[in-house]
């Protein structure tokens, strides 16, 4: 839907395919396993030998099989949302308040943002690295709190040397994808992401947006899962820490490719913060969708990859939930 809604309104995209590779025999029951998922969800993935892979992607590399998506994309994030603010906004009924954080409910059918309070019949709360804490002022999802993780890339100078997204395949107990060489949309690379652990929710850069309670309790809850261990976390987080460093993100990047100039890695890119909803109950991380609904709301606490490349049939699930409520 996403790739249709691109071309159909002249927006930016690269349909440049993907392809997932193993390292050792290790892999290949996860690949198959990502093949069945696929089909189950009627995603085309074709189960490709080394032949295969050498005609599709010359420069990757990979143990006996891999998986090819040739409907994967690339597409600037910041225009399609652009675009679809710019088509909203026509409709005289629907505005767009910016730089107007939740504070609290301000009674029933009521909420308090920075410098207004809104009315609403129905309320959806899709606040991202901030879900928790609106629907907690709901009473909702009292056993969720959101742990962010930043994600680095690094700019590879090299156009030429992928045609192709290249993956590996991913530990199928972990919420995190692995180090991987994306296509841009306008044809560049990047390597990437880190997934380590940011000190406060919007921990982008330097001291930036910086929250004492945030800290403290980033610090607490990490504390706490290296402590428990759950599925294998300590582990997991010890990798992440590990691919911080920028010569282990590169060496476990180039095991993907045959060839590669290691002079041609460039700056680190402007690093995203991923809303990783923890259980704080079971202290565990979830690792698929969590929505809840509240007193005249749905709350969306876990909107995990590819979040925004299902973004249309996600939302149309959402809208699907309320409806059957026969409240419109």
């Amino acid at each position: 839907l996403l790739t249709e809604y691109c071309l159909e309104n002249s927006l930016s995209i690269n349909r440049c395919g993907k392809v997932v590779v193993t390292k050792d025999e290790s892999d290949l029951e996860s690949l198959h396993e990502l093949k069945r998922r696929g089909d189950v969800n009627g995603v085309t993935l074709e189960l490709i030998d080394e032949k295969e892979l050498a005609d599709i992607e010359p420069n990757a590399k990979t143990f006996k099989e891999a998986l090819f998506c040739p409907s994967t994309s690339s597409i600037d994030p910041k225009e399609v949302v652009g675009h679809i603010a710019g088509e909203l906004t026509k409709d005289n009924n629907i505005e767009i308040l910016y730089g107007e954080p939740f504070i609290k409910q301000a009674g029933a059918g009521k909420i308090k943002s920075a410098n207004h309070t809104i009315s609403y019949k129905y309320l959806v709360n899709s606040a991202g690295l901030y879900a928790d804490k609106v629907a907690h002022n709901f009473g909702v999802g009292l056993n969720y709190s959101m742990v962010p993780f930043k994600g680095y890339y690094i700019e590879y100078k090299g156009r030429e040397l992928i045609g192709k997204h290249i993956y590996p395949v991913p530990d199928l107990d972990r919420p995190f994808l692995g180090v991987h060489f994306t296509k841009t949309v306008g044809g560049g690379v990047k390597v990437g992401p880190t997934a380590v652990p940011a000190l406060w929710r919007e921990n982008y850069q330097g001291l930036q947006n910086f929250k004492l309670e945030e800290l403290l309790e980033s610090l607490t809850l990490e504390l706490k899962l290296l402590y428990n261990n759950k599925s294998n976390f300590r582990d997991a987080a010890f990798d992440e820490v590990k691919r911080y460093f920028r010569k282990n993100l590169i060496k476990e990047a180039s095991g993907m490719v045959k060839k590669i100039d290691f002079t041609q890695f460039g700056d680190y890119l402007k690093p995203g913060i991923r809303a990783q909803l923890l259980d704080t109950d079971k202290m565990a991380l979830e690792m698929d969708f969590v929505v809840e609904d509240g007193p005249s709301s749905t709350h969306i606490l876990n909107a995990v990859s590819p979040a925004f490349t299902c973004s249309f049939p996600f939302s149309a699930f959402v809208v699907d939930k309320i409806a059957k409520k026969g409240l419109f």
